[in-house]
């Protein structure tokens, strides 16, 4: 076995290779060659150390990953020997203290005090604390490590300011933000460092959460998707950990008062409008605790929060020059409304053969509950031979001579040729692509999808399907599901909040299913369109992923809701011809998008790609 020394010189001639790897291809490779020998090696009996709370939450197997993930000391001890190797940035720990509970207190700063990282100072601004024991607590700490700073504020003045008091101490690079009653694992701030190791340019880094409950015990992960704007003008998801350049904190001021509540998801809102350099840690480094004064246990006893919120989304949407309302939904979260700036003309696309009634539904559907005033819809027959089906044609074309066009194309059926044709015929700068499998619900479905559409940043834009029995057959995509791609949270009831309300939000996603989707003509044009070569299966996710690679985002809409009867036009994959075509267009998509298939960064790689329901990779 070679000498410790030369093993670490080694790891670091290799681990800038190794990360990029793991940043692309998730922690199969790496976690089995590089990673998981050197700082997850565990064995399935460890339990969390150094003051971790004890495991219990069995139902979601979180117990099992910890057990896998967690650090020992003996791993704890391996970080400490790489420090030395690597730059070493000092962070300042931001705490705003006001009156926790005794034990909490002392667990954060024993937190801070146990990081395997030793460069970093703890910043402590007492908020004119009323409990007798704080101020003895804070002097105690200060008196037995220099690293810990205080400020004690004359007169109480809430979070925003006291935030800033303790902010008004820093002399690290980069501020880490920590609540006085929570806690971060021993290992925080060292993969933090590591992050900045391969990524210098970060100017912030967020991390995986969990819970700690009142009895000790660890639950309800979460585990997040790297940097997604739409997702996070819904929900403040980043939260914790949060790391951020504090030269850049400074410069757009700080926390503003009159933001209590909800002054994190304000001051994340304003910094990143000044960078995109975001960088996610998938891995938990917080535990965020729940007791009967904490967000985290009850939203409604902070509710100020939840109206600072909203006045945080909209003065965003101001600033970006995108006004809209954000409207509240389950959860403390929200759902952005912009404001149309011009309501262009939508081309709704619909390729159909044969069945008349199927397709009657669908346009019925449309020209009976669509409030939006400017759109045109495009019937693309496949060769229909049934007589109910022209007959359903020639209704609609007398009903609606104005905004009802029907065109022949009669091919051999190739879903993207037929919508590549189409696209040839449309009129609109918008174009809804459409099953004729399809019901609209919500008369103000196709407002919303233009809302977005018209959006510079933004690519395709998707919608809710259900199942005729209110289950849901589509909420996004995530690739790499299955093997190739799949739908989030199908089959789910409609109506439950899904992954973190999920199911409640605006959510970018990589791809979102073409059997209702929404672009701008222009994206269309600018990425060729869909790919012919794939008839049938994944075309759409083809579609979304060269959208992606054009630097634009795809976002799902919870609010725009419609039936889909799914595949009932084409039938089952129940032939050998069929099989062997499908095998085809997946060994297609494993070639050309490989990178996405091993990482999709609207997921994460601790979730499962074996099940469509968000439960934890173990």
């Amino acid at each position: 076995m070679q000498p410790l020394k030369e093993q670490l010189a080694r790891i670091k001639r290799l681990s800038k290779r190794t990360y990029e790897v793991w940043r692309r291809q998730g922690p199969r490779l790496v976690l089995a060659k590089f990673f998981k020998k050197l700082y997850f090696k565990l064995e399935a009996t460890a339990l969390p150390t150094s003051g971790a709370p004890e495991i219990v939450h069995p139902v979601s197997h979180y117990h099992h990953w910890v057990r896998e993930h967690f650090p020992r000391n003996a791993d704890l001890r391996q970080m400490a020997e790489i420090i030395p190797l690597l730059n070493k940035p000092l962070f300042s720990i931001i705490m705003p203290v006001y009156n926790p509970p005794e034990q909490y207190l002392r667990g954060a700063i024993e937190s801070v005090r146990n990081q395997v990282y030793p460069y970093w100072e703890l910043c402590i601004a007492d908020d004119a604390s009323t409990a007798a024991y704080v101020k003895p607590v804070l002097e105690e700490y200060a008196a037995i490590d220099s690293r810990i700073k205080l400020v004690f504020r004359p007169e109480n003045g809430h979070i925003s300011a006291a935030s800033n008091s303790a902010l008004a101490l820093a002399t690290g690079q980069f501020i880490a933000l920590l609540d006085h009653d929570d806690a971060i694992t021993p290992d925080a701030l060292y993969y933090c460092t590591v992050m900045l190791n391969y990524h210098p340019e970060a100017d912030m880094i967020y991390s995986d959460e969990d819970k700690v409950d009142e009895g000790g015990g660890l639950r309800d992960p979460f585990f997040k998707p790297d940097w997604c704007p739409d997702s996070f003008l819904s929900r403040m998801y980043t939260c914790h950990l949060g790391v951020y350049r504090r030269s850049l904190v400074e410069e757009i001021g700080g926390f503003r008062v009159g933001f209590e509540g909800s002054q994190d998801y304000d001051l994340v809102l304003r910094l990143t409008e000044k960078t995109d350099k975001i960088f996610h840690i998938p891995k938990i480094l917080y535990h965020w605790r729940m007791h009967s004064q904490s967000t985290a246990s009850e939203l409604d006893n902070k509710g100020y929060a939840t109206a600072a919120a909203k006045k945080a989304i909209e003065e965003a949407l101001q600033r970006r020059g995108e006004p809209g309302e954000a409207t509240p939904t389950e959860g403390g979260h929200w759902i952005v409304r912009y404001q149309i700036r011009d309501y262009g003309k939508v081309t709704v696309i619909i390729p159909t053969k044969n069945l008349g009634s199927i397709v009657n539904t669908c346009l019925t559907s449309i020209f009976e509950k669509t409030t939006y005033p400017n759109y045109e819809v495009l019937l693309i027959d496949n060769g229909s031979t049934e007589p109910e089906t022209l007959e359903v044609i020639s209704k609609w074309q007398a009903k609606e001579p104005d905004r009802f066009r029907c065109q022949p194309y009669d091919i051999p059926f190739n879903y993207s040729k037929i919508n590549n044709y189409a696209v040839t015929k449309a009129n609109g700068e918008y174009l809804l692509l459409l099953n004729n499998d399809t019901e609209v619900i919500n008369p103000d479905w196709m407002t919303a999808m233009v809302e977005q559409a018209q959006r510079p940043t933004i690519g395709a834009v998707g919608a809710m399907l259900l199942y005729p029995d209110k289950t849901i057959q589509h909420a996004g995509v995530v690739v790499g599901l299955g093997g190739v791609a799949g739908h989030s949270h199908k089959n789910f009831p409609y109506g439950v909040p899904g992954y973190y309300y999920q199911l409640h939000t605006v959510n970018n996603y990589a791809a979102v299913t073409a059997a209702c989707l929404m672009c701008r003509r222009s994206v269309f044009e600018e990425v060729g369109g869909f790919e012919e070569e794939l008839q049938i299966a994944f075309n759409d996710v083809d579609f979304c992923l060269k959208i992606a690679e054009k630097g634009y985002r795809n976002v799902w809409l919870p609010h725009v809701v419609l039936y889909h009867y799914e595949s009932k036009s084409r039938g089952e994959e129940n032939t050998p011809e069929k099989q062997a075509r499908f095998h085809q267009e997946i060994m297609y998509m494993i070639r050309k998008w490989k990178t996405w298939i091993d990482r999709d960064p609207c997921y994460n790689r601790n979730l499962t790609l074996d099940r469509e329901d968000y439960s934890i990779q173990i």
